[in-house]
């Protein structure tokens, strides 16, 4: 029930199903379910709560539990949210294994753990898939769908189905892969970033900028493959004009970074200055972040309907 398990409680909600949170903590329950009141009843003032329901509608939807199988009693979907560790996720998914049915499907938030490395050995490997969604998963729809390589074909096509009925936007892999895709293509600008500003090519506040007022902004509306398209007269020929300065570009690219030494020290000074590291500020920074990407998801809906 921490930030990733309560936006998943309020994009199943708000899509009309019945969630129940589970925790081993039951003040963490009390204060997830207060938290999640006040996000909705929030989204609801300003116009922008997803869902056809109201805001009590979706609220009654949401109990809570500190009890692993009363909490999976009567599932057809469970999404796990506990940390990053491997070892406590293979234990959840060990306990869940004892007590679940035939139908019900396992799905792991993972950002980076291979569905090989979770599932391997689980009497109901079949029922088991990866559905890593984007922080915060409540403001950006996109989730990633990883099979484990004895992942049933349905259960990959019923939770596709799932995350299109709750309105997020689901994306396929064929097969699992480090990182999955959002984050190989995440580190890969990272990477160069942290490359230019180390080299002192440009600083860190500037770097930001190349991004949020240039590439970002056409990012939010199409991918990099489409303005290719866009950019030239169709991708044939993009590549045609292209493809020698790309390469010839691509191979100066320098090792990948250790992300360590003077550029940590150069890039949190600039943050640092910008948005001090502590709770308060960061805190409303995000609020910030989270207020921007409400309104973009309005607009981008107002876009696809118009």
């Amino acid at each position: 029930s921490g930030l990733i398990g309560r936006s998943w409680a309020m994009v199943f909600a708000a899509g009309g199903f019945k969630v129940k949170l589970y925790d081993i903590a039951q003040q963490q329950l009390m204060s997830a379910l207060e938290n999640i009141r006040q996000q909705v009843k929030e989204m609801e003032k300003l116009g922008v709560l997803k869902g056809a329901l109201s805001a009590d509608q979706q609220l009654a939807l949401i109990s809570v539990c500190t009890d692993l199988k009363a909490a999976a009693e009567g599932a057809t979907f469970i999404q796990e949210c506990t940390p990053e560790n491997l070892e406590l996720k293979k234990k959840i998914f060990g306990q869940l294994d004892l007590i679940v049915d035939d139908n019900v499907i396992l799905s792991s938030s993972t950002s980076c753990l291979l569905p090989s490395k979770l599932f391997t050995g689980l009497k109901h490997v079949k029922q088991c898939i990866v559905s890593h969604p984007v922080n915060p998963p409540y403001f950006v729809p996109l989730v990633e769908i990883v099979p484990h390589p004895e992942t049933d074909p349905s259960t990959t096509e019923r939770t596709y189905a799932l995350m299109k009925k709750i309105g997020q936007s689901p994306v396929k892999l064929s097969r699992e892969i480090e990182g999955f895709v959002l984050n190989r293509l995440q580190y890969a600008v990272i990477s160069e970033a942290w490359r230019l500003v180390g080299e002192g090519v440009i600083s860190p506040t500037d770097l930001d900028l190349v991004m949020s007022d240039g590439l970002g902004m056409r990012y939010a509306f199409i991918g990099p493959l489409e303005t290719m398209h866009l950019n030239a007269e169709g991708v044939s020929n993009y590549c045609e004009r292209y493809a020698e300065g790309m390469r010839l570009v691509l191979n100066t690219f320098g090792p990948v970074p250790e992300f360590s030494g003077e550029t940590v020290q150069k890039v949190n000074q600039a943050l640092s200055e910008k948005i001090p590291v502590v709770p308060k500020a960061l805190d409303a920074r995000r609020k910030w972040r989270d207020e921007c990407l409400t309104g973009l998801a309005k607009l981008k809906t107002q876009m696809k309907s118009d």
